[in-house]
């Protein structure tokens, strides 16, 4: 029965998701009015990192958190799964894309409040772009969605309740690190625009991931759906 839709394979939604999900980090982060709660811990530790180790990009910052939060996830649900390797090659993989994403966004000239407000309404719509394609595909997401996903079913436990626990103590780090690395009062990367974030992007996350199931049937080109399951 044909539907009308175009076919669009999960295998490419994941590579779509990671190149428009690193594109929309480097919008928000270059127009500076804060960056997304779930990355923000990360972003804290590479911005005091680099101010002694010039070579410690965002992108590292990124896979080495999420291998840390890979190993807690592992304490977490009292064990270790083949999809948690998966999951931190996707986290290398995307810091690379970021980093390539930052160095390019980098070269858009600035024209100031205007410009910074364009990127960083931008930077959200691709974000939300981006994670609403990696719901589209089997392949191991960053650990980040992983460590939410794992922990709902290990305890039975509302995926929703979890994500916004897991939302909140990430935002409460971010600050915890922005005052301890900064001085006190200091907010580096958890601004008015992470709450802003917070508030609209699982709304427009739905309404992309809606859009995208009307008009695309999402299919596996090959069969590697079962070895990413376990």
């Amino acid at each position: 029965m044909k539907t009308g839709k175009r076919v669009f394979f999960s295998e490419l939604a994941y590579v779509v998701g990671m190149i428009t999900l690193a594109i929309g980090t480097a919008f928000m982060e270059r127009a500076d009015f804060g960056i997304s709660m779930v990355v923000a811990p990360a972003y804290l530790i590479h911005l005091k990192v680099v101010s002694f180790l010039p070579f410690y990009t965002f992108g590292m910052s990124e896979y080495i958190f999420q291998a840390l939060l890979l190993i807690l996830l592992s304490f977490a649900v009292k064990g270790f799964r083949r999809s948690y390797l998966f999951s931190f090659v996707t986290a290398v993989l995307y810091g690379f894309t970021l980093d390539a994403a930052i160095s390019l966004v980098a070269c858009l000239p600035d024209y100031g409040i205007a410009a910074k407000i364009v990127f960083y309404a931008l930077g959200m719509v691709l974000c939300s772009v981006g994670v609403a394609f990696f719901f589209k595909t089997y392949i191991s997401p960053e650990a980040y969605e992983l460590f939410v996903r794992d922990v709902s079913v290990k305890y039975n436990v509302s995926i929703t309740r979890v994500k916004t626990i897991y939302d909140v103590v990430s935002c409460l780090t971010g600050i915890v690190l922005s005052f301890a690395f900064f001085g006190f009062g200091t907010f580096e990367g958890v601004k008015l625009g992470t709450v802003f974030c917070a508030l609209i992007n699982g709304f427009m996350i739905g309404k992309i991931s809606g859009f995208l199931d009307n008009h695309f049937d999402f299919r596996d080109a090959f069969k590697f759906r079962d070895m990413f399951s376990k």
